[in-house]
């Protein structure tokens, strides 16, 4: 009660002395306000706040918070010649999709997706047979000045269609990085990688990186698709790499043709009558020396995967020396800046 007596005097007092601050707006962000005596600063209401950022960081004044990486948008497409390989359409064919795939992914972030995502039409009930998803594959972002660096890689699924999309079947890809421009490069098991020839300026605005139009190739280095066995008008990545080294080569050294034979003569369940293991027989799953993508390794017969790496060192047009023939020792290597072994 003293304390309320005591105010009202003081009250009393301040405005006996004719003194008094006059009704102004009041700025959400805050204002200082003075009767000439006395001022006062204050913030009313929401508070106002700047955000700044130097395009990795991202600061908003007038709050604490940890760093933000801004986010960008692409949307990659791209065609893996094995699964074009007697194709009845102009699709990818998706053999692997209902029996081989597996819901984690086998490049090194290990992303995993739902399994119904394999499902005819995937889980977005579409019921399109070109997004049925082909295979796993990997996105990555290169730096813009040493385009060896990856800043940022991702595993995602292929559709049929080329379309490579996030793990749920259907969205379109999103990277934690600086709104900027890259190299994209693209890389599966069992295919040569790819990049572009130039870089790209993304952004959180989507933008699309089509690597499968062959009358407007970006791709970086020579040769490093193909238009042998696929439809008419689209470009491919190199299938045959069975063991992964980067690199395809049908007769020498680094013979991709072992990695074949072996595949179907170690398969457990490759013998007759508990006999000796065959070279025509064909080894059921998902593996890298799978080069048509059916879900069979074959070893020899006209079905034969071996065959398809000898087709793609035969009719790879780098494949000639002084304008000879090609050789069956030649050694394509796929055409990114760090080489085979990357």
């Amino acid at each position: 009660m003293k304390t309320i007596i005591k105010l009202m005097i003081c009250l009393c007092f301040c405005f006996s002395q004719g003194q008094s601050i006059e009704r102004q707006v009041i700025g959400s962000s805050g204002s200082t306000l003075s009767n000439g005596t006395v001022t006062l600063d204050f913030t009313v209401g929401e508070l106002a706040v700047t955000t700044i950022t130097d395009g990795t960081t991202t600061l908003t004044q007038g709050f604490h918070q940890a760093s933000v990486i801004l986010g960008i948008k692409i949307h990659p497409k791209a065609f893996l010649q094995g699964a074009l390989l007697n194709s009845t359409d102009n699709f990818m064919r998706d053999d692997l999709r209902e029996s081989y795939i597996p819901v984690t992914s086998p490049y090194s972030d290990g992303l995993t997706c739902d399994v119904s995502v394999f499902t005819d039409g995937g889980t977005s009930g579409s019921g399109l047979a070109q997004d049925n998803i082909v295979d796993w594959i990997l996105v990555e972002l290169r730096d813009a000045t040493d385009n060896t660096v990856v800043k940022y890689s991702q595993s995602a699924l292929l559709q049929r269609d080329g379309d490579i999309v996030g793990v749920d079947g259907v969205s379109n890809l999103e990277f934690p990085v600086a709104a900027k421009s890259y190299y994209v490069a693209i890389k599966h098991y069992n295919h040569l990688g790819i990049m572009t020839l130039n870089t790209v300026s993304l952004s959180d605005v989507l933008a699309t990186v089509d690597f499968t139009d062959a009358n407007n190739q970006i791709t970086f280095g020579t040769d490093a698709q193909t238009t042998f066995g696929v439809p008419n008008g689209v470009v491919a990545m190199w299938a045959g790499d069975t063991n992964g080294d980067g690199r395809i080569n049908y007769s020498g050294a680094l013979s991709d043709v072992p990695g074949i034979r072996s595949q179907v003569f170690n398969d457990p369940d490759n013998s007759v009558f508990g006999g000796p293991p065959v070279a025509s027989y064909q080894s059921e799953g998902y593996n890298g020396t799978d080069v048509d993508m059916n879900g069979l390794t074959v070893y020899s017969g006209g079905s034969s995967d071996v065959l398809h790496v000898r087709n793609n060192i035969f009719n790879n047009p780098s494949n000639s020396i002084f304008g000879g023939p090609p050789t069956s020792t030649y050694l394509f290597t796929q055409q990114l800046p760090e080489g085979a072994n990357n």
